[in-house]
């Protein structure tokens, strides 16, 4: 397997296959539409766990999955399914889903995020006070908030207070040991609020207010890991920690080093060095860091990279017993130092340092994460990223994370433009590159913004189109669709978005086009190209759209009619008269109305004065080599091909009109290279075995010899496949054919007999 392509498990596809489809697996659905498990459904833990955590993620990341609001009601029942770890975040779960799962005996509860929790779920989550040994409320902003704001206190500076709940307490959480109160918007009291936990092993209360730390004490015995992320701290709040012996690990990074007045001095670097002498974890990011702590230049100079203490370019940390496990110093003058006695570190030096802070920080710091992954981005950029799998899982995982975090997506979105270009691209599996472009398609989803949507327009660009992008092929056209759709559209997007556009409908199967003209693909073209003409500007803009019009009505008759129905011709003729130099344009235009002119229903509506001398004219056209001349000349071909009791143009005679159709093939160079492709000689042949129209048929078959002339390998397996050959010999042998076609068709048919036909793909 591919770096990175680990197979999903048996057991996340079955979660995600019951998930997608409740009402055939597990469940049955009411007269109502609610859910309920089916009769004699019985789930363990390992079960529901997974069910539940997973429906979570499926909703936060897969814009096709369905959310269920009476899900959580499936684990009310706690004899017929268990839960035990259930981790929630962001606005997926409400009061209500709390409540639903409140019988059930939890051992893990972590809620991160979760802003529609509000003070009601306080009193539910009592309910798992017997059985709950890990709780997070990280980021929850409302669920301590006071329900009225009159009778709201004033704190010490006169500032409106908002405590926990009065009703709360934790008292009779006897079994927790890992609390994380962290990123709570407003300030508790978190002294009167955590005193009957008497036995914590883990706390974190990043971002709140902590004017006294004594408190801290009553866990000296027992606390393992302290987290105050983005607290204000002071030499009291040191002096307090310190004295917390048994600490493994302690965080007291900051978001940034403009934040807070308090700096790390050597003297207080020494002190948790040598007073927490257990201690394996220690994050110190974005702390002004004085400088005593630094050994001199010169000394540092004088050996290789070391981990070990005594080495150590940080004075305070050759206190250390051995290296430490993890050192955060991202955004700190210490990370660029040499000797730093960790494994692990974050920082800004190197790679290495950026994807660990990537790591580190990502769940719970997005605005330091998003920093990271700048770096990263002017990694991959500029120099050349050697951890590209771990680069990019870590940018997808962030992403996913943080669907609804700006700042997370601009960063990420750019960073994968540079990890998914072509230097990188042999390096990556399959299922790697799809869940990058699940993000990117997530971001367009939830951003209108600018600079978000030309970066993932931008990283699509660097994969396979339509091949790679056909998983998602329905999703990807109505979001770039609707990228198309203002007016006000940057321009720089509105470019890359049609290439996008003409590129996934290129080379596809009808039934995905017809699809994709449903979606209002074939108006928002028009528009596209009404909005140009009346700037008078024929750009890639203007070209693309005709392009991808050509594209999305090969061989669709439904597209072909929206493009009439639409006020297409219109268009056609405004783009000839005010672009009459523009080569590729017209070729383009004259592409797309050949596709019309093979729909026998639709013919009838080109058959105008108008339309008829226009193509007549075309028919001498030296654009884009034969390229426009051969277009007009077969838009002509089908229109003969329905006979001269059809043909009501009083105008222009018919003959006449032929006789410039013959004159236009017979200047045509036989070697001339195309700009075209064809996935079937069908609309060419069907010209082939009639009598009514003898120039159509001499068109068709020049076309045929010009193709398997210049493209032997490609196009004599193809018309041989589709029975060209009998057709031609049926040429040879009618009294009506010209001797020009009859001399074609010998030579087509002898080319084919003398290839010798080899495996090939025809759809290239």
């Amino acid at each position: 397997l591919a770096a990175g392509d680990r197979p999903e498990s048996l057991a996340e596809i079955c979660t995600a296959r019951c998930l997608r489809n409740l009402g055939g697996t597990m469940c049955r659905t009411s007269a109502e539409g609610s859910l309920s498990l089916s009769g004699g459904v019985f789930l363990p833990s390992e079960i529901c766990d997974r069910l539940l955590n997973t429906y979570v993620e499926l909703v936060l990341t897969d814009s096709t999955f369905q959310k269920h609001d009476g899900f959580f009601t499936l684990f009310s029942d706690p004899y017929s399914t268990r839960l035990k770890r259930v981790q929630l975040r962001n606005d997926v779960v409400r009061d209500r889903d709390l409540e639903a799962i409140a019988k059930q005996d939890l051992i893990e509860l972590h809620l991160i995020y979760c802003n529609k929790l509000t003070s009601g779920s306080l009193k539910t989550l009592t309910h798992f006070r017997h059985t709950l040994v890990s709780l997070s409320l990280y980021g929850c902003s409302n669920i301590f908030r006071r329900r009225g704001l009159n009778t709201q206190a004033l704190d010490d500076q006169g500032n409106p207070s908002r405590r926990a709940e009065p009703d709360f307490t934790f008292q009779g959480f006897d079994r927790l040991r890992l609390l994380n109160l962290g990123g709570l918007a407003l300030p508790v009291d978190v002294e009167a609020l955590l005193h009957p936990l008497p036995t914590l092993v883990s706390l974190d209360l990043s971002g709140i207010r902590i004017p006294r730390a004594k408190f801290l004490l009553q866990w000296k015995d027992t606390l393992a890991s302290l987290v105050l992320y983005n607290v204000e701290l002071s030499e009291e709040h040191i002096h307090t920690i310190v004295k917390l012996s048994n600490l493994r690990h302690l965080d007291i990074s900051r978001e940034n080093q403009r934040s807070f007045s308090f700096k790390l001095s050597r003297n207080t670097l020494t002190g948790i060095v040598q007073d927490l002498s257990h201690l394996v974890s220690l994050d110190i990011s974005c702390n002004v860091i004085v400088d005593d702590c630094i050994v001199p230049p010169y000394e540092e100079a004088l050996s290789r990279s070391s981990i070990e203490p005594s080495d150590s370019s940080i004075f305070p940390f050759r206190d250390l017993k051995r290296p430490l496990q993890f050192l955060g110093l991202y955004d700190t003058s210490l990370c660029n130092l040499t000797h730093i006695p960790a494994y692990k570190v974050t920082g800004t030096r190197n790679e290495d340092q950026i994807l660990n802070a990537i790591e580190a920080y990502t769940e719970l710091r997005p605005e330091v994460a998003h920093r990271a992954i700048n770096h990263l981005f002017d990694i991959a950029r500029i120099q050349h990223c050697s951890q590209l799998i771990r680069a990019l899982q870590l940018v997808i995982a962030a992403l996913k994370f943080h669907k609804y975090n700006k700042n997370i997506q601009v960063t990420g979105s750019a960073a994968l433009f540079y990890l998914t270009n072509t230097e990188y691209r042999t390096n990556q599996s399959v299922r790697l590159r799809r869940e990058v472009i699940q993000v990117v398609l997530n971001g367009m989803e939830e951003y209108q913004e600018v600079t978000v949507q030309r970066n993932c327009c931008l990283t699509l660009c660097n994969f396979s189109i339509p091949e790679e992008l056909e998983f998602q092929y329905l999703r990807v056209n109505q979001l770039l669709l609707r990228i198309l759709e203002p007016a006000w559209q940057d321009e720089s997007i509105q470019r890359i978005a049609v290439h996008l556009c003409n590129a996934l409908v290129c080379q596809v199967d009808n039934d995905h086009k017809e699809a994709v003209g449903k979606m209002g693909f074939v108006t928002t073209m028009l528009n596209l190209i009404q909005k140009k003409l009346q700037d008078k500007m024929c750009d890639q803009v203007m070209e693309f759209s005709w392009s991808a019009l050509w594209n999305i009505t090969d061989e669709t008759p439904d597209n072909c009619e929206m493009f009439l129905d639409s006020k297409g011709m219109s268009l056609f003729l405004q783009c000839l008269e005010t672009f009459p130099d523009k080569q590729e344009l017209h070729r383009n235009m004259l592409g797309l109305l050949g596709n019309v002119a093979e729909v026998k229903a639709l013919r009838p509506q080109l058959l105008t004065p108008q339309f008829i001398t226009v193509f007549s004219n075309l028919l001498d056209s030296k654009a884009d080599g034969i390229e426009v001349s051969y277009n007009a000349c077969g838009v002509l071909s089908h229109i003969m091909f329905d006979g001269p009791e059809v043909w009501t143009v009083e105008e222009s005679c018919r003959d006449e009109v032929m006789d410039r159709m013959r004159a236009a093939i017979r200047s045509w160079d036989v070697n001339s290279r195309r700009n075209i492709n064809y996935r079937s000689f069908e609309p060419i042949l069907r010209l082939l075995p009639q009598s009514i129209a003898p120039v159509s048929q001499y068109w068709a078959t020049w076309a045929l010899y010009n193709l398997v002339f210049v493209y032997p390998d490609k196009y004599c397996p193809l018309l041989i496949r589709e029975g060209g050959m009998a057709l031609l010999q049926g040429v040879l042998e009618m009294d009506t054919s010209q001797a020009e076609t009859k001399d074609m068709a010998r030579k087509v048919m002898e080319y084919c007999r003398n290839f010798r036909e080899e495996p090939m793909d025809t759809t290239k």
